[in-house]
């Protein structure tokens, strides 16, 4: 996937845990909860239809106890390869009303790979415009989706699949 370095912000790791268990990280509620918002901020609640129009929802709060809504719109879903999905639209492909105050929209595409008998980890968010970047880039992209990532792997450390 060819990304632009003024519109888009790239994680990409391997990580030691089997591409399953990062899939169902990403795809199980019960799980993305545990894992998903770096801490002290707690992801509590969640809700995924996964499929293509599916919504994408998840409500981070803060360490002060303010609750965040984040919703979205799975654009395409291969099992235990490619997620797809958007803030500019809400569930059923409608347009998204997003507070600029509290969002932007972008688009994310977290891209898995088999690596030995880990899982190469390929996180691309695209925005609309460069300050959309850099405000997203500002707020913590780099050490928020690593540290998610690693909360993500440390959770799935005990889980079977």
């Amino acid at each position: 996937m060819k990304t632009d370095p003024k519109l888009d912000l790239v994680l990409e790791r391997v990580v030691d845990l089997a591409l399953e268990l990062v899939w169902k990280a990403w795809t199980t509620p019960q799980h993305l909860l545990q894992w998903f918002t770096p801490a002290p901020w707690k992801t509590v609640e969640c809700q995924l239809d996964l499929r293509p129009g599916g919504l994408f929802r998840t409500v981070m709060r803060s360490p002060e106890g303010q609750n965040y809504p984040h919703s979205g719109c799975y654009l395409e879903v291969v099992p235990n390869r490619k997620l797809v999905w958007t803030a500019a639209l809400e569930a059923g492909y409608r347009p998204a009303k997003i507070d600029p105050h509290l969002g932007f929209p972008f688009t994310a595409t977290l891209l898995l790979e088999p690596q030995g008998k880990g899982t190469k980890y390929t996180a691309i968010v695209m925005h609309a415009d460069h300050a959309d970047m850099e405000k997203h880039e500002s707020m913590g992209f780099r050490d928020g989706w690593g540290k998610a990532l690693e909360q993500l792997v440390e959770h799935m450390k005990g889980v079977r699949t």
